[in-house]
């Protein structure tokens, strides 16, 4: 049965006219009389008495028409909802982020957009960087914000998607700090002695930043592996507790370094820069993206 048949029906009931009903309907007569039709085979009786005129419901037709009534009300009065809640998902955008740039960058990026752009009403799902990347390409998101390293490329080179360069962030050694600022570990440490190292897993976007941290130094270190996970925000934690050195972004670490809790744990060419990126598909069309976007395009540079 479709709501159409109903709508049809309650038309009928009305004006008592086949013809008129079809006028109203914008439809021939007879497609008109064939929709009635199959509304009464989908009820299984007779709803109007075609032995009078004007058209008259039966006794089905007039218990039918209190229904259809009802029906409708309820049907349209949740479109109405619907549309409130899509006007508002319009205005809402979806941002797919790894989690250490959603602890960290993502906050205080947001702030300083929200300064010069206006409130920005957005969800944010964090997950790790394949899967946000994911995300975005099947549809599931309007922006990926996410790192890029030229070793460790996003590959989103087609040309629907536009690119933005927010920031620049750093992988670096960290420790604990002592009471008089130092680290409690320092590379590249002592063969002799190695220093325990908190490490990512294997599958996690830092893992292969990590080592290409140790290629560009390219000089020996003395770690030995002690812990992995795939989240900079759980070795944060174990370096506060002095379980070991790990690599941790700039963004995840500000407050501790300011509050003197870490220190940085090697020389100054013990690091590896990653560009922050923002991406959007120009096919995904909503009038809050477009308007952030277009703000954002003259603040930072393209990709």
């Amino acid at each position: 049965m479709e709501t159409r048949w109903l709508e049809d029906f309650l038309v009928l009931a009305e004006t008592g006219s086949f013809t008129r009903s079809a006028e109203l309907r914008h439809l021939t007569q007879p497609a008109f009389s064939r929709r009635i039709k199959s509304l009464e085979g989908w009820a299984g009786c007779e709803l109007i008495d075609r032995t009078t005129y004007p058209t008259r419901l039966t006794a089905a037709g007039e218990a039918l028409r209190e229904e259809a009534l009802a029906v409708l009300g309820k049907l349209g009065s949740a479109r109405g909802r619907l549309a409130s809640l899509r006007a508002a998902h319009d205005d809402m955008l979806e941002f797919a982020v790894p989690h250490t740039l959603s602890f960290s960058f993502f906050p205080r990026w947001l702030s300083g957009v929200e300064d010069a752009f206006g409130e920005l009403p957005c969800r944010l799902s964090a997950s790790n960087v394949h899967d946000a990347l994911l995300a975005f390409v099947e549809g599931g998101s309007d922006l990926l914000m996410c790192y890029h390293h030229p070793r460790q490329p996003v590959e989103l080179t087609d040309a629907r998607y536009r690119g933005l360069q927010l920031g620049t962030e750093y992988l670096r050694p960290y420790a604990r700090a002592e009471e008089d600022g130092a680290p409690m570990f320092r590379l590249p440490g002592d063969a002799q002695a190695a220093i325990p190292f908190l490490g990512y897993a294997p599958n996690a976007y830092f893992h292969r930043m990590s080592e290409l941290l140790l290629e560009a130094v390219g000089a020996p270190c003395a770690l030995r592996l002690r812990y992995e996970t795939d989240m900079a925000e759980g070795l944060k934690h174990m370096v506060l507790q002095g379980h070991g050195l790990a690599f941790l972004p700039d963004s995840a670490v500000a407050g501790e370094l300011a509050r003197g809790e870490l220190a940085v744990a090697g020389e100054p060419g013990w690091q590896v820069a990653m560009q922050v990126r923002l991406y959007r598909d120009v096919r995904r069309r909503k009038p809050a993206l477009d308007a952030l976007w277009h703000s954002l395009s003259g603040r930072y540079p393209a990709v």
